[in-house]
């Protein structure tokens, strides 16, 4: 029986991108025969994404596609933990819908754990020959610094752990899902953490490309974000 992919898509105010993002995805050619199914959480958008997410809907009803909507913005975090308690698939992953990261290398996270290898999968921005977009130098440094930060908390040794792409194993994500408190992008370190906790879990990273968005194309993270990030490593690196 084919296994299935839950792709998890956190959605607010991204009308321009979010059609195209999903007709992207819906393209995808899975490896290992590897069915997919659409989680899109709509975190009270108001800008037109409901519109767009339901004619995407509507034009694909051979697709298995799973719409949820916020009443209120929460945030990405809450928007994770909407598409975490309501995915079915053997795997899940997070995708972004606002065209930064590339669907067709989930294929590269998919692999190690089809082969056996891996039960945890992170994409990461700074390893291998990939195209990335040149942007913001005190964004890379920041992320850097909070990637080591959360390494030497969890004891891991991750390159990217603030990157969108990362793909659990059902049984991995089930298991930390019930207990994830954060609601805005503080998901990253909180998740890392709860994850790099498990007894025997094999975690593996994979080079992917980047895409970036300026803030003048929508980009939506800042300093404030990164604060609470270092709040976040503390706090669930000292978590038992």
């Amino acid at each position: 029986m084919a296994q299935t992919l839950s792709i998890l898509i956190p959605v607010f105010n991204e009308a321009r991108t979010v059609r195209k993002l999903l007709d992207r995805v819906s393209q995808v050619s899975f490896i290992g025969g590897v069915k997919t199914q659409l989680v899109v959480v709509n975190d009270c958008s108001t800008d037109g994404t409901d519109a767009e997410v339901r004619a995407f809907i509507a034009a694909n009803p051979g697709l298995d596609v799973v719409y949820r909507q916020h009443e209120k913005n929460q945030g990405k975090g809450a928007a994770l933990h909407t598409a975490l308690e309501a995915f079915t698939g053997d795997f899940a992953v997070v995708q972004d819908a606002d065209l930064e990261y590339d669907p067709n290398e989930i294929n590269v996270l998919l692999k190690p754990v089809l082969d056996g290898h891996a039960d945890v999968v992170y994409g990461s921005r700074f390893m291998g020959a990939h195209p990335h977009r040149v942007l913001y130098f005190w964004h890379t440094v920041g992320n850097r610094v909070l990637t080591t930060l959360s390494n030497a908390f969890t004891n891991l040794n991750l390159t990217d752990m603030e990157t969108c792409y990362k793909l659990w194993k059902r049984d991995v994500i089930k298991q930390v899902a019930p207990h994830l408190k954060e609601k805005r992008f503080g998901f990253e370190p909180e998740v890392t953490a709860r994850v790099a906790k498990l007894e025997g879990v094999r975690i593996y990273e994979v080079g992917i490309s980047y895409f970036g968005r300026s803030y003048d194309e929508g980009k939506k993270i800042n300093w404030k974000d990164g604060v609470s990030a270092v709040r976040c490593i503390v706090k669930y690196g000292l978590t038992r």
